[in-house]
């Protein structure tokens, strides 16, 4: 019997691997939404993101990977370099900036809005969008 190697190439590796990078409940403050006092003042938005990096198990280096504290500024500049009016274009434009800027396969961005004015009571509403490295 053959031993497998793990994630140093050492025992338990089977081939290429796709990890999954995952931040949920980042919180960053925009002025954004449909009507005009909402883009007035920032109000919180709820980020989960998912990040498909590829073979980055293997080397359990940073360089591998992402580094967390460059997609928190990531999507901090992408909120703050425009205002949105819809979740699902900020949620498309973040995701387009993180597999432009990131070595990713893909990007899954949820955005949360957690104040939400509407005349039933809603914990938060969200958009999700997905981009794929063509």
């Amino acid at each position: 019997m053959r031993a497998r190697r793990g994630a140093d190439g050492g025992p338990g590796y089977r081939g290429a691997v796709t990890v999954t990078v995952e931040l949920y409940g980042l919180e960053v403050a925009g002025a954004h939404g449909v009507e005009e006092e909402e883009r007035r003042r920032p109000q919180p938005f709820l980020y989960d993101l998912w990040l498909e990096v590829p073979d980055a198990a293997t080397s359990d280096r940073l360089e591998a990977t992402v580094d967390y504290r460059d997609v928190v500024s990531c999507v901090q500049e992408v909120s703050a370099g425009r205002q949105f009016q819809l979740l699902e274009a900020m949620a498309a434009a973040v995701a387009d900036a993180l597999v432009d800027g990131f070595e990713l396969e893909a990007a899954r961005v949820r955005v949360r809005k957690p104040s939400v004015r509407l005349e039933a009571s809603v914990e938060w509403t969200a958009a999700t969008v997905e981009r794929r490295r063509p």
